[in-house]
Formats: C-alpha cells, sequence, structure tokens
C-alpha cells in the first residue's frame, strides 16, 4: 500500500510527462502510445486518477507512466521495449501485466479494478497525515483541510501555523519575531502588499494550497528577514481537463465573500483564474490610560471605537504554454481593488491633580482606495531527464493607496467648543521590478545550483496636512508635516549553492552575494530645518546608502532511522529599513501621537543557527528544534517627549524607530500530531524563547530581558453523517520590550463542516474568537510618561460558507494531492 502511494504521488509530481529511457548509441526509436480505460469493476464508473506504471524489465529503476482522466482514460508515450505492467488506484487491488513487450502502440483496452477492503482503513489514515512535511530547509504545512479558514482571509489562516503568530493588528512574526519575509509562490509580490500585511487580510484562505515556514533558508531565496520566510504558495491544478469550485460565505459582525476557482488543463496549456469578492463591517475597541511626569495634565484617558467597513475585489489569472514536454512559458495578472471608510470615535478624559477638569470628543473619518496590479513571466526548461532545469523569471508589480482623513476634535466639558478640525492627504505609489534567473545541475548524487536576482523599488509618499485657522476659519497648510518622499531600494544578488548525499548524511551549502542601495529624497515647498532639529544634526535628509554583504548558508541532516533525523542549519541575514521606517516627516496616529521615520537607520544583520530533531511512529509525529539567533545594530520602536503640546497643552509624543547595538534571541519549539483514531486528529505545538537586547539613544538605556511562550492545538473529530468538528486553541505567553510589558492573551475558534451533495459540496460553521478574549492588555514606562492600554482589532465572529466542487471530488485532497502534491507530503513522504 505505501509503495503504491509513493509512485502515485511520483507520477503526479511529474504532471503525467513519461521519464524517457536512455537510447542505447546509434539506435533511433519512435515512442510508441499506451491507452486503455479504468474502470471500477462494480458499479463501472470510471475512475480518475488511476495509475498506469510501466517499468522497463530490463533497468527496473527506469519507471515512466501516467494517469488517467475524468472518464478513465489514459494515454502514455514510451519507447518500445519488454515493461512489467500495472494499472494501480488507492483502496483498489492492483492490475498486473508481467513482461510484457511492447513494440508498437498498443490499446491495453476496458481494464476493471475491484475494491481492496483490507487496505481500506490504511488509506484513510495516511490521508489524514497528509499535513507536514519535512525538507533541508524548510517545513511545509498544508492549511488546506483547516475548517476554520473556511471563508477566512489568508492572514486568519497564518494564525494556525506552528511557528506563526498573527498579532491582533494583523503584524506576522516568526517564532517571536516580526521581521519575517513574506513570499507568494517563492517572490516578493503585490498580494503581500509590498511587505505590509493588509493585503492578507483581504485575500481568501481557499486560495492557499501551502505555507512553506523558512526558519533555516537556503542561498537561493532574499537574505531579506532575520526571522525566516514564509512562503505562501497559492494554488494551482496540473490534473487534465476542467475543474473548479465555488466558495460563498456570509457572517457577523456583517461580512461576505465569494471566491471562484478555475482551472482547464489540456496537453498544451493550462489556465488557471482565481477571482475573489469581499464586504466587511469590522468594529474594534482602545483604551488608553497615560500618566505624565510634568505639564498641565497628569493623566489623560481615552476611550477609542472603531468602526471599519470596505469592500475588496482580486483576480488572478494566467495560463501556462507547454512548448514541449520539457519547457513552459507561464504569464500571469493579478489586481486588486479595495475601498475603506473607517471611523474612529475617541473619548478623552483630562485630569489636573487628580481632578477632571476637561473632556473631548475627536472624531476622524478615513477614506481609503487601494489598487494593486502584477504582472509576471515565468520560463521553465527541464533540459534533461537527469534533472537539469533552467528558469528565469520577470515581475512588475504596482501599488497606488490613496486615504483622505478628516479630523474634528471638540471639547465637550467644561463648555462646548472647536479644539481643531484637520484634513489630511496622503498618498503611496510604489513600483517593483523583479529580475531572475536560476540553473540547476545534477551530477549524480549531488546538486549545483546558481543563480542571480535583482529587485528594483521604488515608493512616493505624498503627505499634507491642512488645519483650521479658528481666527480666519480658513484652512491653513501645516508646513512642519506637509511633504514628499522619494525612496528607492535596488538589491542586485548572485547566489551559488551545492549539495549532496553520503549515505544517511545530506547537506546543503551556499553563498549569496548581495549589493544593496537605499536612497532617499525629501521634496518639500517649506523649510525642513525644525525637522532637521528633531532628528539631530548628524540625519541627513536626502541619502544615498549603499552596502555590500555576502550571507552563507548551511543545512545538514542525518538520517538516524527511516522514520528518524537530526537538522542542523546555519545562516547569516540582513533586515532592511523599509520607507515608512525612513521617511523623516511624522504621521499623525493622534494630535497628541506622532509617527516619525528616522533616515540614519542602517540594515540589522543576524547569524542564526537551529538544531532540529524529527521522529515519527505509526500514529505520532514529532517535530523539534533548538534556536539561537545574535542581531546586530537592530532597530526597534521607541517612545519618547518631544518637548512639544498641543494647541490645548497636551505634551506630544513621538514613536521613533533607532539602531539598537545587538541582541539576542534562544528558544525551542515541539509539534507533535497524532492519530489515535482513524476518527480523530490532534496536533499541537509550543515555542518558547529569552530575548535580550542592549543599547542606548539620547542618554536612555533601552536595554532590556524577556522570556516568552506561545502554544498552539488543534483537535479535528470525523463526526457521522459525514461532519467533522474541529477546535483551534493558541496562547500567547506575557512579553516585554525595553519600555512595554504585555499581558497573555488566549484565542479560541470552533468550526463544523458536513458534505452535501454526493460529497461535491461542503458547508461550513465557524466561530472565531469564541471567548471574545483575542485584547491586548500593555503597559509602557519611559522617563517622561506612562501608559496603560487595552485593544481589540475585531470580537468575537461567526461565519457561515459553502463550497461546492466542479470536477474536483473531496476525496482527490485526501486521496492522491492535488497534480504535483503541492499539498504537503505524507507520513511516508517527509524527506530527510
Amino acid at each position: 500500500m505505501r509503495k503504491t502511494f509513493l509512485i502515485t504521488l511520483l507520477l503526479l509530481s511529474i504532471n503525467t510527462f513519461a521519464q524517457r529511457p536512455q537510447r542505447p548509441q546509434g539506435q533511433e526509436r519512435q515512442p510508441i502510445k499506451i491507452t486503455g480505460t479504468v474502470l471500477d469493476k462494480d458499479n463501472g464508473d470510471p475512475l480518475e486518477y488511476a495509475t498506469l506504471v510501466l517499468q522497463s524489465v530490463d533497468n527496473p529503476e527506469k519507471v515512466t507512466g501516467g494517469i488517467s482522466d475524468i472518464d478513465g482514460k489514459f494515454s502514455v508515450e514510451t519507447l518500445p521495449g519488454k515493461y512489467n505492467i500495472s494499472v494501480e488506484y488507492i483502496s483498489y487491488k492492483t492490475y498486473k501485466l508481467p513482461n510484457q513487450l511492447l513494440k508498437e502502440s498498443t490499446d491495453l483496452g476496458t481494464i476493471k479494478l475491484a475494491l481492496d477492503v483490507a487496505q481500506l482503513e490504511g488509506v484513510e489514515v495516511v490521508g489524514e497525515k497528509t499535513t507536514v512535511e519535512v525538507r533541508l530547509d524548510k517545513k511545509i504545512y498544508n492549511i488546506g483541510k483547516d475548517l476554520t479558514t473556511s471563508g477566512a482571509t489568508i492572514s486568519d489562516a497564518l494564525n494556525n501555523v506552528p511557528s506563526v503568530n498573527v498579532d491582533v493588528e494583523g503584524a506576522i512574526s516568526l517564532r517571536g519575531n516580526e521581521n519575517v519575509r513574506i513570499l507568494i509562490n517563492g517572490k516578493p509580490s503585490a498580494l503581500a502588499g509590498f511587505g505590509s500585511t493588509d493585503a492578507l487580510r483581504e485575500l481568501p484562505a481557499d486560495a492557499i494550497e501551502k505555507v512553506e515556514v523558512i526558519t533555516s533558508p537556503s542561498a537561493r531565496y532574499d537574505a531579506e528577514g532575520t526571522a525566516g520566510i514564509l512562503n505562501i504558495v497559492l494554488k494551482r491544478e496540473k490534473t487534465l481537463g476542467f475543474n473548479g469550485s465555488v466558495s460563498v460565505n456570509i457572517g457577523y459582525p456583517s461580512q461576505s465573500s465569494m471566491s471562484v476557482n478555475a482551472n482547464l488543463r489540456t496537453d498544451k496549456f493550462n489556465v488557471f483564474n482565481t477571482l475573489g469578492y469581499r464586504y466587511y463591517e469590522s468594529p474594534g475597541h482602545a483604551f488608553y490610560e497615560n500618566s505624565y511626569n510634568d505639564g498641565q495634565y497628569d493623566q489623560i484617558n481615552e476611550n477609542r471605537d472603531y468602526t471599519r467597513s470596505g469592500k475588496g475585489f482580486n483576480n488572478n489569472f494566467g495560463v501556462e504554454y507547454f512548448f514541449n514536454e520539457k519547457s513552459s512559458l507561464t504569464g500571469s495578472f493579478f489586481m486588486r481593488f479595495q475601498d475603506g471608510d473607517d471611523l474612529t470615535e475617541n473619548y478623552s478624559d483630562y485630569f489636573e491633580s487628580g481632578l477632571l477638569t476637561r473632556k473631548s470628543f475627536r472624531e476622524e473619518i478615513e477614506l481609503e482606495d487601494e489598487e494593486n496590479y502584477q504582472f509576471s513571466l515565468n520560463y521553465v526548461n527541464n533540459i534533461d531527464d537527469d534533472g537539469q532545469k533552467l528558469t528565469a523569471d520577470l515581475q512588475y508589480s504596482n501599488g497606488d493607496e490613496v486615504e483622505n482623513s478628516t479630523i474634528d476634535d471638540n471639547n465637550t466639558f467644561p463648555n462646548t467648543s472647536l479644539n481643531t478640525l484637520e484634513s489630511i492627504y496622503q498618498n503611496e505609489i510604489e513600483d517593483e521590478y523583479l529580475v531572475q534567473a536560476d540553473y540547476v545541475l545534477p551530477m549524480g548524487d549531488a546538486q549545483f545550483e546558481v543563480g542571480y536576482r535583482g529587485t528594483f523599488e521604488r515608493e512616493i509618499t505624498d503627505y499634507k496636512l491642512d488645519s483650521l485657522n479658528r481666527s480666519t476659519n480658513q484652512f491653513v497648510t501645516n508646513e512642519d508635516l506637509t511633504n514628499k518622499f522619494n525612496y528607492q531600494e535596488n538589491v542586485n544578488a548572485l547566489y551559488t549553492q551545492y549539495g549532496n548525499k553520503f549515505g544517511k548524511f545530506s547537506f546543503l551549502a551556499g553563498l549569496r552575494l548581495e549589493n544593496t542601495q537605499l536612497k532617499g529624497e525629501v521634496t518639500s515647498d517649506f523649510d525642513t530645518s525644525a525637522i532637521e532639529d528633531a532628528l539631530g544634526e548628524d540625519v541627513d535628509l536626502n541619502f544615498d546608502k549603499n552596502y555590500l554583504g555576502l550571507f552563507p548558508t548551511l543545512n545538514l541532516i542525518f538520517e538516524i532511522g527511516e522514520m528518524e533525523n537530526i537538522s542542523l542549519g546555519y545562516n547569516r541575514r540582513i533586515n532592511r529599513p523599509r520607507g515608512r521606517f525612513i521617511n523623516p516627516f511624522p504621521s499623525r496616529a493622534s494630535r497628541a501621537n506622532i509617527f516619525q521615520g528616522n533616515p540614519d537607520l542602517d540594515p540589522a544583520y543576524s547569524n542564526s543557527f537551529d538544531l532540529g530533531y524529527l521522529k515519527r511512529w505509526d500514529k505520532l509525529t514529532l517535530t523539534s528544534s533548538v534556536y539561537y539567533k545574535r542581531e546586530t545594530n537592530s532597530f526597534e520602536y521607541i517612545q519618547e517627549a518631544t518637548g512639544q503640546t498641543t494647541t490645548d497643552s497636551v505634551r506630544i509624543i513621538r514613536s521613533l524607530p533607532i539602531n539598537l547595538s545587538s541582541n539576542e534571541r534562544i528558544g525551542a519549539e515541539a509539534g507533535v500530531l497524532y492519530n489515535p483514531k482513524k476518527w480523530l486528529r490532534l496536533n499541537g505545538s509550543v515555542n518558547f524563547f529569552q530575548f535580550s537586547s542592549e543599547g542606548e539613544h539620547n542618554g536612555t538605556d533601552y536595554g532590556t530581558d524577556n522570556t516568552s511562550w506561545f502554544a498552539r492545538f488543534s483537535s479535528k473529530v470525523s463526526l457521522p453523517e459525514k461532519i467533522e468538528w474541529q477546535t483551534n486553541a493558541f496562547y500567547m505567553g506575557p512579553r516585554q520590550n525595553s519600555q512595554t510589558e504585555t499581558k497573555g492573551m488566549l484565542s479560541l475558534n470552533l468550526a463544523f463542516s458536513k458534505d452535501i451533495m454526493k460529497d461535491k459540496g461542503t458547508v461550513s460553521l465557524n466561530v472565531s474568537d469564541l471567548l471574545n478574549s483575542r485584547k491586548r492588555q500593555s503597559y509602557t514606562v519611559s522617563d517622561d510618561f506612562t501608559s496603560r492600554s487595552e485593544f481589540q482589532f475585531r470580537p468575537r465572529s461567526i461565519n457561515l460558507s459553502f463550497r461546492y466542487r466542479i470536477n474536483q471530488s473531496k476525496d482527490r485532497d485526501r486521496k492522491n494531492g492535488r497534480g504535483e502534491n503541492e499539498n504537503g507530503g505524507g507520513e511516508d513522504e517527509m524527506e530527510g
């Protein structure tokens, strides 16, 4: 049974294209075609994805074959010769024809397969274990069976992946470190919002095939991201014919969405398309208690209510054309439109010497209009049957986001009066070009790889703030805040890596050379001296910096046995400050709180080690690792008083990113996948880490020591009547940085699903944050003030979804994988 499963996956992974036996020198042989039809013996139904295996008798290592289409028919080209022929289908008895001499094209006729009852229970167990695959440089998680992601977004789905955490504001961290690189299909993408995670909150989780957690990236990947890489692989069918799915979702608080996935595959081309629409209303709440050491007010309390609404449309369309069985060209186009309408209501109480002396009400209305486009070309040439391969990529991405905000701040006690009325306009335009080429050369058991990648980004931020002059009743431009900032980041990289296997020992060693250019230019019609004074005389608002770095990587695996191995990884990586971190002009979260970028920021560098252990039993899989990371020149947010006050005497606090001297992170994580019964699956993981940093700024020591942990648990139960029940729990332990302590947080999700319409449809009901406990509670201390806060991005939500599959049975996911088995490996597929 296990051998059958592996052969099936192998044939799917080569897309039904046969590996041709080597032709003896001097002998020309023309391919012949082997055809036939596979049916169920009991009911005569065609068996889609049945496997035809042709094994050479003279050279048993040469195996070719293909799979049947929706009508049970197969057609495979091979060279004349003597073959052992078998037709296999998981949970059916194998049909065999040994020692067949094939001289010309042959029709094997109708082949009827009978159920193998003895294998049925084993198939169910294997299907339930196709959730994790371990490679030399990454772990692959299939989230396709996660019921709690039905109707959810990509951001929600990531929060169910081990080692990953998505906080209440959507910030993504890996092993507790937010400096993680997000890739889509192995490349930076407009789908990921140019490094921002906002777009991931709009795209449907149904579009994801798998998530690759790369904590020890090889030299093939960008050196960006000191925490590592999350690579989100989107679905694309590789099976012949037309297939697809339609998903419809409604929920409370008010939300609705629809997504359509469609795929048409022929011998010469593959057309794929994902279309999605989403409308949402998302309320939220925050509370801040700020105490000041001096100034007019010794305490200010803020209660904020958020009402966010918006609608988004996205479409990803592509065509893959096959020049021949070895080479293809894929062109794809992605577009995303997002309109947002956010209302923030802030009720503030002001205290002097402990007495309430004033109240105010602040209303902010923000209208957002965002557009993203991406064009991609990908060329693949599998030069020979030994694995020699050449790939080339061209990609252009564009993002245009316009925000118009109106801020109305009024006193409500002891009298009613206008504090300020402001109008803010902000336009961010981003362009990114990517050029990449990779070449792979197998050398026996070894493999050599070399490549180039160039990414060229430009970001223009146009910011304007107008305030109402109460004496003239006219709007006046705030010259200190209005600006236009042009930022460029150009990275050219060359890499090479070599891998080999000696018995039970495998290694992959690589070296990446990257040149980084960071350029910033301020365009302003007003005097910038106030900005320069605030940042310091040594800071240049217009800069052109260049960095050249070598980034070695090494990944080792030792196979203790077939079901057990030890891995060791080392890598050096970089953290480049993005445009918002460098833009010197302040932007306002409120009148009393501003964020200011620091153009004096330099990249941070890290060296990381990861020691892993994997052990598999019949019904249990254990993955674990111990890791250490040291980062130099790291940067972190600090909060400090500016020495300025608003027109009503409120002290203005500034958030500023700075380079700290260094930080260290050491931790351990473990994950367990346990299938005690065929109807029960348990999955749990825990990550414990210690973080310490040192450094000072403006005479203040920002060093800190912090110990924290997070854990998740998931159970999935198969109930009668094709009902499945899943529970996901996540706990983030208390943590702290140089200024802020954050309390622990528990989140619980619950979901049910039922197959209907002869398994072509699935109805799902899920509740996110069942206990309504996903709230961030923190306490900040500085030399000038203290702040206690609670923030909830969105409350408990309920979602009902329906998914209908077209020529796409649910059993395909469980038994046969998707085309190239992009769902992740099963128990027998984990690699050492």
